[in-house]
């Protein structure tokens, strides 16, 4: 998917968390208790705090990985960070926001088995039918790109870059962005930072 493509779907925080919270329900009625939980940074730190409330179990420890280039685009995902916490032997639910590619979820999933791991399940807010990985949880489907409370900046700067040499289309993909939900404020404002950072 090209940004000129890209379809929006905005959420805020009270949406991730009433999302979040009927993904605990389903957990816990799967009968599945983690011992752990795993957040996979970035996209996945909050979903695994919050899990970590939901599903009243303090474990929580992150992995690292990198595979998202730009809107739509990705690579190979690459382990940066290991499993902040011993997981040998253990039952442990993966955290992350959404299986787009579901490359990243499979190579975290694998790597935690390797570790020792007795039993690894998988939680995302979001799953993309093109994914090559089925998490066992999820709150939704969509073939949107996703824009989460802690992405904005990140999607307007994909944005701005994908498109500084064509002002007209950048105007074209910030507005379907404010017209997903994303405040016009912020847009201008990271879109004038970007600039500026240009001409320094």
């Amino acid at each position: 998917m090209t940004p000129a493509k890209a379809i929006y779907e905005v959420l805020s925080l009270n949406q991730v968390y009433t999302l979040l919270l009927k993904q605990a329900v389903c957990i816990r009625e799967s009968g599945f208790k983690p011992d752990v939980i795993v957040g996979v940074c970035r996209g996945g730190w909050l979903p695994a705090l919050f899990l970590s409330d939901l599903l009243e179990n303090p474990n929580v420890a992150s992995i690292q990985v990198k595979s998202y280039v730009g809107i739509g685009e990705s690579h190979q995902p690459t382990l940066l960070q290991d499993v902040s916490a011993a997981v040998a032997g253990k039952h442990v639910l993966i955290a992350d926001d959404v299986a787009d590619s579901g490359r990243s979820l499979r190579l975290v999933k694998e790597h935690l088995l390797k570790r020792g791991a007795l039993v690894v399940k998988t939680a995302t807010l979001y799953f993309k039918p093109q994914s090559v990985f089925k998490p066992d949880f999820y709150a939704k489907q969509t073939s949107c790109w996703v824009v989460f409370p802690w992405n904005v900046k990140e999607t307007v700067r994909a944005l701005f870059e994908a498109n500084k040499h064509d002002f007209a289309r950048l105007l074209q993909e910030t507005a379907a962005l404010e017209a997903a939900g994303v405040p016009k404020r912020l847009i201008v404002r990271f879109l004038k930072e970007f600039s500026e950072a240009q001409t320094c």
